[in-house]
């Protein structure tokens, strides 16, 4: 049976992956705050630590930076930068702490050449544009009859690309937290307890990028819907 794309049943997958992500984007905040209010025993801020992990790891090229904003903490292999947010370059919680490290640990990535961020760094271009326009495409060819075919498969595989741009990020997600993680225990930076707060801190954000995966294969799932009703009615 066939659904007009702006009323039908299948919204259900959209309003669970909607939930999902609200439902993550809220714990990971309500974590970090919770450790963002205990101070490590080192006492040193997150931009002191990331340039420490870089340096004793031999990555000299990358530098730290300060920039704007809440969690919006990143490493940009294009110039070489950990970035970090107010809330982790000058702060010295356990938080910020396990927070810089994870960035840090994608500058390790990059100079390893570890080979699911290189899969990511090649489809995101395509990712970027799939995720812009693949619903578009795809509602364009739900109102061209049966014309509209090839342009919905057309939309379908570009919104795949962006699907396997988020499934592909999880490995690198959770890779780069084992890589905070292994290097803030072996270089006595932390101490166990400290420890146990920063995998909490880690894998709150991780579940983040879980749920936009979930989210995006559940929108897939729903052009998959449509499209094979399409498909049928032909």
């Amino acid at each position: 049976m066939y659904y007009p794309y702006f009323y039908d049943p299948t919204y259900i997958l959209v309003l669970i992956g909607m939930i999902l992500s609200v439902a993550a984007s809220a714990h990971v905040n309500s974590v970090f705050s919770k450790y963002s209010r205990v101070r490590s025993r080192l006492g040193a801020t997150g931009a002191d630590v990331a340039s420490r992990m870089l340096l004793i790891n031999g990555i000299n090229d990358v530098t730290v930076r300060h920039i704007n904003g809440n969690l919006t903490d990143n490493y940009n292999p294009m110039n070489h930068t950990v970035n970090l947010s107010d809330t982790v370059y000058g702060s010295t919680s356990v938080a910020s702490l396990g927070v810089a490290c994870h960035e840090c640990g994608h500058a390790l990535q990059h100079a390893n050449g570890y080979l699911p961020l290189s899969i990511r760094a090649a489809i995101l271009p395509v990712a970027n544009f799939g995720s812009r326009l693949g619903i578009p495409i795809c509602i364009l060819g739900l109102f061209l009859g049966n014309a509209g075919y090839t342009i919905m498969n057309i939309g379908i595989w570009l919104f795949m690309f962006a699907v396997l741009f988020q499934i592909v990020t999880l490995p690198v997600e959770f890779n780069a937290s084992h890589r905070a993680v292994r290097w803030l225990e072996e270089s006595s930076t932390l101490d166990p307890e400290e420890l146990k707060a920063v995998k909490k801190v880690l894998m709150a954000a991780a579940l983040t990028y879980v749920a936009a995966a979930a989210a995006s294969v559940l929108q897939l799932l729903r052009l998959l819907i449509l499209f094979g009703g399409r498909r049928d009615d032909r």
